[in-house]
């Protein structure tokens, strides 16, 4: 397997090395063609192929996946200051059930863990403390598979423009085993177009994901952690007292 991936990428540098002089080759082409020269933006589009198209639109999905996690992962999303204060407040005064319905109906990463905590209250404090420590890995858990997502576009993206490459050095080698060296150049450069556009298309999509997911997964830790600091403080007041 290694040997048939060298010959590939001998093969490939030595067909993109003789390719200008193939193309070099080639007739003329008339002064009026000369205006549709260049890279357009639908050139660019259409050059990839379907794997190209399918790489866009991973992007547009990573995207989508970015705003919605920069949006919801934040900390005043898993723990609203207002509903925070009011908990708290509703603790410090006792009134635990209605500390209790308020997490019910405000469903969120916060309210979920001191929703597990306070049922607790009448058993041990150990009891209490391994229910907030079991459902504050539950949440953190979700919100990384969420953002997990984003890792796998990242992934994705690379390994399709690597095969968008493979498919157009294979149509191009394939050009040239049909016409025994005496190639088209302009269906030889498409194969070639094909396998460049793909690669980039690839890298476009791997190198911002990449950084949002980087920059997002650290800010979740961060959030998660501060979170975990204020649910530890409410409970704390819980710990029975070393006589």
């Amino acid at each position: 397997m290694v040997r048939c991936l060298n010959r590939l990428l001998v093969s490939a540098s030595a067909l993109l090395l003789t390719a200008p002089a193939l193309l070099a080759q080639a007739p003329a082409a008339a002064p009026a063609a000369t205006e549709e020269q260049g890279m357009t933006l639908g050139k660019f589009l259409d050059g990839g192929g379907i794997v190209g198209w399918v790489i866009i639109v991973l992007s547009v999905v990573g995207m989508a996946l970015v705003i919605d996690n920069f949006v919801n992962q934040r900390k005043q999303k898993l723990m609203p200051p207002d509903i925070a204060d009011e908990v708290q407040a509703l603790i410090e005064a006792g009134e635990y059930q209605e500390a209790m319905e308020l997490c019910e109906s405000n469903p969120g990463f916060f309210t979920n863990v001191v929703a597990a905590g306070l049922p607790k209250l009448n058993a041990s404090f150990e009891a209490m403390e391994a229910a907030v420590k079991e459902t504050m890995e539950e949440e953190q858990l979700k919100q990384l598979m969420r953002l997990g997502w984003l890792s796998l576009i990242a992934a994705v993206g690379p390994m399709l423009g690597l095969f968008g490459t493979v498919q157009g050095m294979i149509g191009a080698f394939q050009q040239i085993a049909a016409t025994k060296g005496a190639a088209d150049p302009a269906s030889l450069a498409d194969n070639i177009s094909l396998a460049l556009i793909t690669t980039l298309d690839g890298l476009l999509v791997a190198i911002p994901i990449t950084s949002a997911f980087v920059f997002l997964r650290n800010r979740l830790v961060q959030a998660t952690l501060e979170v975990g600091a204020v649910v530890e403080d409410i409970f704390e007041r819980f710990r029975p007292t070393k006589s």
